[in-house]
């Protein structure tokens, strides 16, 4: 299944780290373990299909709703905060830790809801963004920062890991990301 690499990467890196305890070790093998058998029955299965699944996608399981979802994105958002949430596999080591997370480096203040609006949609809204980090002026004309579009394609990333599409299905959700009036990722 696309889309398992960086979740392989990131529990080999749990696993790998010094400072991993026992059972959470165990449990990040069991995950992985669990991944690679799923991930080699649907290439036997389907070898052929035209589809594409977010790295997060069988967390909440096939037949979840989108509320369900949402939980889960509030809760790696909540996670995202605390810890950087990793893009490159190749790095294994401490200095990882130092890698850029916009949802981790947003001010304070900035605060997320995740919701269902109607059948079939998530939207993500920013709120609480300062004036100062989140807009900047050029030519007279106030847009939003470089930082804050980071910060909005990330939180798309995440949302867009508990999702499918192809040929022969439907995409599981549409997803926007949103601060004030504005629809920053459609």
């Amino acid at each position: 299944m696309a889309g398992h690499g960086l979740r392989i990467s990131r529990l080999r890196m749990l696993i790998d780290h010094p400072r991993t305890g026992d059972a959470e070790r165990a449990a990040a093998q069991r995950m992985l373990d669990r991944i690679q058998r799923k991930s080699a029955q649907a290439r036997r299965n389907n070898p052929s299909a035209d589809r594409t699944y977010g790295a997060r996608y069988d967390r909440v399981g096939r037949h979840a709703g989108l509320e369900q979802v949402c939980e889960m994105i509030r809760a790696d958002i909540a996670l995202a905060r605390t810890f950087a949430m990793y893009d490159r596999s190749d790095v294994l080591d401490a200095r990882a830790v130092d890698a850029h997370s916009a949802i981790r480096d947003a001010p304070v203040q900035v605060t997320y809801s995740v919701e269902t609006p109607m059948h079939g949609r998530i939207v993500i809204t920013i709120d609480g963004v300062p004036r100062d980090w989140g807009w900047v002026t050029r030519d007279g004309v106030e847009i939003v920062s470089p930082e804050l579009q980071t910060l909005a394609e990330q939180l798309a990333d995440l949302m867009n890991d508990y999702n499918h599409d192809g040929t022969d299905t439907n995409r599981r959700f549409f997803g926007n990301v949103r601060v004030l009036d504005a629809t920053l990722i459609w």
